[in-house]
């Protein structure tokens, strides 16, 4: 996309802004209000005032809302992160606003220094973008927002435009990412992963020295309470973290290159210190499989050979189990690459591989009976899953992904459970996530017993994912595509 352009495809569509706080009128009303109110002209902001810029995953969940309301402003918020590409393939999980100011968020573009420490891996000059990524949430959604006007998408070439680019991603994920040499790709940064403040990454983030706390200010502390944020100890190690990233000009660790923890002395001692697999990141490259095989049927016709994608997927799919599958507690867990160890700690990230059709049908009936039981409360005590263990020592109501519930998760799951079979837990969710929302004021997140809201409000993937469980409560993810479901 032409990034000097000034006038936008939307620009006659566009209502006149309005107040960020929701009215009381109808829900679907009130979500398109959050939408609108955090529109940018080429993309939607998670939260005008925390997360002023676009991001990556929030994004992706954003398009799949937004093509309620507009198909052109959904395609053209994938496009627009899509422009931001790195030559290497990478989709960066920021792409930074100008008119921002520097001191808004943090960290910011001089801090990520993307046109200079990302050049040799192609970032791009005429944009700044953060150096890490997020969850590949990108092709699910760009075949999801196809579908909502396939005369549209056509008619501007969405799916044909986006295709090399979505490939390209995935390839930077299955090759250069895969740090453990097992097929599956690894998250180097918590950030990445997009569940930034789990106690799974309690015991990698362990080995990182946090960055002096003098180094760097804190911008999301003018935005939210400390006692629902992530611990300056924390916060301290992510920034090491990203740093030496940068530092190394953003190259990444390959399989062959793992050979046992990190030397924990000398320069550059936290190199690698947090290589993780994680189930929920994999489970959505693998969803974006799926969605990538029913793009090239879109755009190659029924007489095209079978994608390679379809069976890659299935491929993915059994080294998920086979790595990170454990039968005793249930779950889908971490493997920390360093010590080679699975991670005990009892995530939603666990969870989320409920959305993929060729698991083996005891695994997918063992996740719903963990979701349902005491350590996650689906349809008994908490109205939400919740981000972490209800039962863990690390648990925590309000504070960032160590307890809360999330709407994009908890949306992954409802689909999960429709697709194999769970209609009526699936239901039950469902209403529960619509009362929540509108209760909370489409909240960032929520305590998982109370659905009081935490964080932001008039957050975007909250509302997106609202209109779409309004407009397509009982759909699964790839329901009408022509005759293809998600295992065929």
């Amino acid at each position: 996309m032409d990034r000097s352009t000034t006038t936008h495809p939307l620009a006659a569509h566009r209502p006149a802004r309005r107040a960020a706080a929701p009215s009381r009128g109808p829900l679907r009303e009130r979500a398109a209000e959050v939408l609108w109110a955090n529109w940018t002209g080429t993309s939607t902001v998670p939260s005008r005032a925390l997360y002023p810029h676009q991001w990556s995953w929030d994004s992706a969940f954003i398009a799949i809302g937004l093509r309620h309301l507009s198909p052109l402003r959904a395609q053209l918020e994938l496009e627009t992160l899509l422009s931001a590409q790195w030559g290497d393939g990478r989709v960066p999980h920021i792409v930074f606003n100008d008119a921002v100011p520097l001191d808004a968020y943090f960290p910011s573009p001089d801090f990520w220094r993307s046109a200079t420490a990302g050049r040799a891996a192609g970032a791009p000059a005429d944009v700044q973008t953060s150096g890490i990524v997020q969850p590949p949430v990108h092709a699910l959604a760009a075949w999801l927002v196809h579908r909502a006007d396939p005369g549209l998408s056509r008619a501007r070439s969405f799916l044909a435009r986006l295709r090399p680019r979505l490939t390209a991603w995935h390839r930077y994920l299955l090759d250069d990412r895969d740090a453990g040499g097992a097929g599956l790709a690894a998250v180097l940064h918590p950030w990445e992963q997009g569940m930034d403040n789990s106690p799974c990454w309690d015991g990698p983030l362990s080995r990182v020295e946090p960055a002096d706390p003098g180094a760097f200010r804190r911008a999301d502390l003018d935005h939210g309470a400390p006692e629902d944020r992530p611990t300056d100890t924390d916060y301290g190690r992510y920034v090491r973290l990203a740093v030496d990233y940068r530092d190394r000009g953003y190259a990444d660790v390959r399989g062959s290159d793992v050979t046992g923890p990190p030397d924990a002395a000398g320069p550059g001692a936290s190199r690698g210190a947090f290589r993780v697999e994680d189930p929920a990141f994999n489970a959505l490259l693998i969803a974006s499989e799926y969605a990538l095989a029913l793009i090239d049927a879109e755009l190659d016709g029924p007489a095209a050979r079978p994608s390679a994608h379809r069976a890659r997927a299935r491929t993915l799919t059994e080294a998920l189990v086979a790595r990170l599958w454990d039968p005793e507690r249930e779950l889908f867990l971490c493997r920390d690459l360093c010590s080679g160890e699975l991670i005990g700690e009892r995530g939603v990230t666990g969870l989320i591989p409920l959305v993929l059709p060729a698991l083996p049908p005891g695994v997918a009936a063992a996740l719903v009976r963990t979701a349902r039981g005491p350590h996650f409360g689906l349809g008994g005590p908490a109205r939400l899953v919740p981000s972490h263990d209800l039962t863990g020592a690390a648990f925590d109501p309000r504070r960032y992904w160590r307890g809360p519930a999330w709407f994009n998760t908890n949306w992954l799951l409802e689909k999960g459970l429709r697709l194999h079979g769970e209609q009526d837990l699936a239901d039950g969710l469902r209403a529960d996530m619509l009362d929540v929302a509108g209760a909370s004021c489409f909240a960032e997140y929520v305590d998982p017993y109370t659905g009081e809201g935490c964080g932001a409000r008039g957050f975007g993937w909250t509302a997106a994912l609202t209109l779409d469980l309004l407009r397509e409560g009982r759909d699964g993810l790839f329901e009408g595509a022509e005759g293809e479901g998600w295992g065929a």
